[in-house]
């Protein structure tokens, strides 16, 4: 079986912890880079709580992974394949030394070095995932034109479910096809919970 060979390593400050699953309680350390910003471990529990009838068996993509604490979670929880995209090099080679740690091959975890939006804009054939972890960098209007990419070049499987975290009252253009199933706003953060539904 094919596994991660060990990247340079990095200065890390900080850890996510995974809450469930085969990984229960590990804590991976997370690199300081700017602009990253963990999922926190309450908004975390509350997802993946929603989460919980549809991850089994799922394909994720961690867009924007930065930590790839969502789709390290997902895999924990039964997930058969997360593919992480990272703009940041230095971020990439910590979440390939993170799969290293969690003995994690390359079937189950597909990490690419890559612009998201570009990575995106590639139109599919066939449809990728079943479900979407969006979680960019806030005030950059990155979450608008990723929705728009997901939408128009086929990434979503029937039903698909996609998780968008944002800064608080932040209005967003949805597809008429994505129906909101749930909302929190913690703090300063907002998340939803959308699903295509044809």
């Amino acid at each position: 079986m094919k596994k991660y060979t060990k990247p340079t390593s990095q200065q890390t400050k900080g850890e996510v912890r995974i809450i469930a699953g085969r990984w229960r309680g590990r804590k991976l350390p997370v690199l300081n880079s700017q602009g990253l910003r963990p999922t926190g471990d309450r908004v975390k529990e509350t997802l993946f709580n929603w989460l919980m009838p549809y991850i089994e068996d799922s394909c994720c993509l961690d867009c924007f992974a930065g930590s790839g604490s969502l789709g390290f979670e997902s895999l924990s929880r039964g997930a058969k394949q997360v593919t992480f995209v990272e703009l940041d090099k230095t971020v990439i080679n910590q979440l390939k030394q993170n799969l290293i740690s969690l003995k994690c091959d390359e079937k189950q975890a597909d990490v690419i070095n890559q612009n998201s939006l570009e990575w995106l804009k590639k139109a599919q054939k066939t449809p990728r995932f079943d479900v979407i972890f969006l979680d960019p960098p806030f005030h950059f209007g990155l979450v608008e034109r990723t929705i728009a990419l997901l939408a128009q070049n086929n990434w979503l499987e029937q039903d698909a479910l996609i998780y968008i975290e944002t800064e608080k009252d932040k209005p967003l253009n949805i597809p008429e096809n994505w129906v909101l199933l749930k909302q929190k706003i913690t703090g300063q953060v907002c998340y939803r919970l959308y699903q295509k539904i044809n």
